[in-house]
């Protein structure tokens, strides 16, 4: 898929620059160069990029640690201490964590208890929390979070993708409006020049009045001047169209007068934006982005929850260290000679941890309205949308038949007009009404179009193009 999409840019790229004939953008393509070179879809990868240093940032609360604390004193030739205590420790994941040390301690003024023999003491232990920190810690709870926010990252991107894609399809349906619009004005105004020729040459032989040559000039300037503004329409819709598109590297590329859309985009709109089988068929709401988005979020909250429930227990800290001086030997480390602690704190009130956890209550429920809210608004909007595209075939089958119906009017006039039985005001009337309809059946089609991608849009749709 990659390979594809750097042909199909580079196909692009030299078809925006290609000036001795007309070029096709079609509507697939120029997406596809959308997803694969602009600077917003590259900074919603990003949003991958920082769930990942998120993870491993977690995971890095269970690496092993090496610490050494090292301590000498020495004053007037005299050494009063000289201490070293160098610690292995591995955490692992129920609030346990193993522990090898060494301890050596020598000088004229050290405490009494920390005495030891010439050549050092090792040790080994486990430190364990029995309360507070044995199911859930914070350790655990930032690993877990982190894994949800990461599967959270990648529905977040395909919502932020989705979103610069429907912009860009609006602009590509406005541009394609605003050139059928322009080849309206073209094609009419290529008849109104050739009417006004053959007037002319009908004044001069005297066969008519010279007040049609005038009538058929007014209309070929009024196609003109429609023409012109038209063409300035679609300048202005070329230039926000080249805003979407980018070289790699970030560099902004101008669209080409001799590049046009695709006129029959319609045949592929559907497949290009993967709404083909939704319009027809039911979307599942559990498959949308947001509504995952928000239970990665919900499920993340809840791993909150549990841990500020946890800290209501009592701290409740066990350790246990065998010692021996000689670590070689196996059968060295007995109940013997160990060092052994406990540690014991528990708040009176408990007004801290009973408040951190309201707070996280609160939060779950405000993000189960949340979720209710959005799955009811996603779901009538859908169904609201497929309603329209609905309405918009009908229309457009009854525009077609009018622009029809209006094109034999035309034809007929124009008939009775050679035949002398007609006026060259009535061809021109009837001609200015085919152009409206024409106008309309292009801004329905574009209604159209939008109407497809808003659905797109609803959908949040990360199309593989």
């Amino acid at each position: 898929m990659k390979q594809l999409l750097i042909i199909l840019c580079v196909c692009i790229y030299g078809s925006l620059f290609a000036q001795d004939e007309t070029t096709v953008m079609r509507f697939d393509e120029y997406l596809g160069y959308i997803k694969a070179y602009h600077p917003i879809v590259k900074q919603a990868n990003l949003i991958i990029d920082k769930s990942q240093a998120k993870l491993m940032k977690a995971r890095g609360g269970f690496d092993p640690k090496i610490e050494v604390d090292y301590e000498r004193k020495k004053f007037k030739n005299t050494e009063y201490f000289d201490k070293l205590n160098a610690t292995f420790k591995i955490p692992t994941w129920y609030g346990i964590e193993l522990k090898a040390n060494f301890e050596e301690a020598d000088g004229v003024f050290l405490n009494p208890e920390a005495a030891l023999p010439q050549d050092g003491v090792y040790s080994a232990g486990v430190s364990f929390s029995v309360a507070q920190g044995l199911l859930i810690n914070k350790r655990m709870a930032a690993l877990k979070q982190a894994k949800f926010f990461r599967e959270q990252a990648k529905v977040d991107r395909n919502i932020v993708v989705n979103s610069i894609l429907y912009d860009a399809s609006l602009v590509y349906f406005n541009w394609l409006r605003r050139y059928n619009e322009a080849q309206v004005y073209k094609e009419f105004l290529a008849n109104a020049l050739v009417r006004f020729d053959g007037v002319k040459q009908q004044v001069r032989l005297g066969e008519t009045a010279a007040v049609d040559s005038l009538e058929a000039r007014i209309t070929v300037n009024n196609r003109k001047l429609n023409l012109e503004k038209a063409n300035v329409k679609l300048l202005k819709a070329s230039l926000e169209l080249s805003n979407y598109l980018w070289l790699d590297g970030n560099i902004p590329v101008e669209l080409q007068s001799n590049v046009i859309p695709d006129v029959d985009s319609e045949t592929i709109i559907d497949s290009v934006l993967e709404i083909s089988e939704l319009i027809t068929g039911d979307f599942d709401l559990e498959k949308h982005p947001k509504l995952q988005s928000l239970n990665y979020k919900q499920q993340s909250l809840m791993i909150d929850k549990r841990l500020k429930a946890n800290m209501l227990l009592p701290k409740v800290n066990l350790e246990y260290n065998f010692l021996t001086q000689t670590p070689e030997v196996l059968n060295a480390f007995n109940t013997l000679n160990y060092k052994s602690g406990l540690n014991f704190v528990f708040p009176l009130f408990l007004r801290k941890e009973r408040g951190n956890l309201k707070l996280a209550k609160l939060k779950l429920k405000d993000i189960k309205y949340e979720i209710v809210t959005s799955q009811l608004n996603i779901g009538n909007k859908i169904t609201a949308i497929k309603k329209e595209l609905t309405s918009y075939i009908v229309q457009n089958d009854l525009t077609e038949t009018i622009v029809e119906d209006y094109e034999n009017l035309v034809k007929a006039e124009e008939r009775k007009f050679m035949l002398g039985e007609s006026s060259l005001f009535l061809v021109n009337s009837r001609e200015s009404k085919l152009i409206d309809v024409k106008l309309k059946a292009i801004e329905l089609q574009n209604e159209f179009f939008s109407t497809k991608a808003k659905l797109f849009n609803s959908l949040a749709v990360n199309p593989n193009i």
